[in-house]
């Protein structure tokens, strides 16, 4: 790793001489930390035996990784470095959908017969584990290469070595599908605390595992998308430093222009209320107020909800009861704001010379009434949108924060100017 950060800040010519100074063992270890664009660079201008001994080396996962990351001009010059075998199995593993656990996997890992002795299974296991991804885990297949089961390690230790391994078998396994979202195998290494998980196709063979490493740049990567896109815009294809301004551009643009449009039905809505401001002026104010307030209570509700979401702490189904408590809270916390609204509107407008009146107590319960409406609309709005997102098809983080705050703003307004016209009519407008 520290040796990657320090190609990282090199020029690839300097980067490649070091380089050569790595241990032919470690070449590879040291090639899988670097980022994509400076494993390019280093590729372009590698000899062709470091290439060899690079791509030859690399855990097949790894390889397929770096072969999604490459330009067209350099896939063919990558491939004709390898082994027959790699690239057969390159190829095998891009055969899997994108984004999908086949992309994943690796297919280094150590499995025994269910009729083999505990014995003769360690005896395979010093002969294949040395290049396994982990020999934490033992995969039991049958004589058709389907899985059977998995055993830990300590388990075999502590058996009899004479014992069948059918005889420790417990039959009972987490597996993946190759085929799988990439998201389902960080939430089952998650869920069930596991370092490994094996992998199988249609048919039930065993084709590889998932490993803990493996999917931690998956949960990252995961994470940073859904940050930009509760921040209002499409999800970046490379890091940050490696995004060009136009694919900057591009990817937030659409987004901005979605919520400007969105904003001009805020402008109709205040339009058709002109009259009411036009005969108190002064309810203008507190506009900003009431509309951040909603679209508050709406990105924490939203965020909240996603987030339960994504880590499978409610589901779908559960929309019933999180529509009953987010209804009760919302009610809460829109009181709480309305009240505390109400006073001190109120006192602020004391303080300004307004006379004690009923019209002054009247607009003062305007806003404090209006905040428990538009509060309570924004938590029910934020914390439905990511169940209807879910439902359609759409990943729920595109509810995002600037999503439900334009909407609240435009229902807001309504809200506002509908409390106005009903508690102030014959007594300001």
């Amino acid at each position: 790793v520290d040796i990657a950060e320090l190609l990282e800040d090199l020029e690839p010519e300097i980067a490649v001489v070091i380089f050569r100074l790595v241990k032919k063992a470690k070449a590879a270890d040291v090639f899988s930390y670097l980022g994509s664009a400076k494993g390019v660079e280093l590729l372009e201008i590698f000899s062709k035996q470091q290439l060899s001994d690079v791509m030859n080396n690399l855990e097949p996962d790894e390889r397929v990784a770096l072969m999604e990351e490459l330009p067209g001009h350099l896939t063919q010059k990558v491939l004709n470095s390898m082994d027959r075998e790699n690239i057969a199995l390159v190829r095998r593993l891009l055969g899997y959908p994108q984004e999908s656990v086949g992309r994943l996997m690796t297919t280094n890992y150590v499995r025994v017969k269910q009729d083999w002795t505990v014995d003769k299974s360690f005896e395979h296991i010093r002969k294949f584990g040395r290049t396994a991804e982990t020999v934490n885990v033992i995969y039991v297949v049958d004589e058709y290469e389907k899985l059977i089961d998995d055993l830990k390690l300590n388990q075999l230790i502590l058996a009899e070595p004479n014992a069948k391994i059918s005889d420790i078998m417990d039959n009972t396994f987490e597996v993946l599908s190759a085929f799988d979202d990439q998201e389902e195998a960080v939430r089952m290494l998650s869920k069930y605390d596991r370092v490994a998980l094996p992998v199988v196709d249609s048919g039930g063979i065993l084709v590889g595992i998932v490993t803990v490493d493996d999917v931690l740049d998956v949960a990252e990567e995961e994470t940073t998308e859904d940050m930009q896109l509760m921040a209002g815009m499409s999800a970046l294809d490379n890091v940050y430093s490696e995004t060009t301004m136009a694919e900057m551009v591009q990817k937030r643009v659409g987004w901005l222009v979605m919520l400007f449009l969105g904003q001009m039905f805020t402008v109709t809505a205040m339009a058709g209320y002109e009259d009411t401001l036009a005969a108190a002026a002064i309810l203008a104010l507190f506009i900003p107020m009431i509309i951040s307030s909603g679209g508050n209570s709406g990105s924490q509700a939203a965020t909240l909800i996603i987030r339960a979401i994504s880590t499978d702490d409610i589901k779908l189904s559960d929309w019933f009861w999180v529509f009953r408590k987010e209804f009760q809270s919302g009610i809460l916390l829109g009181s709480i704001l309305g009240l505390m609204g109400t006073i001190v509107i109120g006192f602020w407008m004391f303080l300004r010379g307004e006379p004690l009146s009923m019209a002054l107590g009247l607009q003062a319960l305007t806003v404090g009434t209006s905040l428990v409406g538009v509060v309570l609309f924004g938590n029910m709005s934020g914390s439905m949108l990511p169940f209807i997102m879910s439902k359609i098809g759409f990943d729920p983080a595109v509810t995002s924060a600037p999503f439900v705050a334009t909407l609240v703003d435009v229902t807001g307004i309504i809200i506002y100017f509908s409390v106005a016209v009903f508690l102030l009519t014959g007594v300001v407008l």
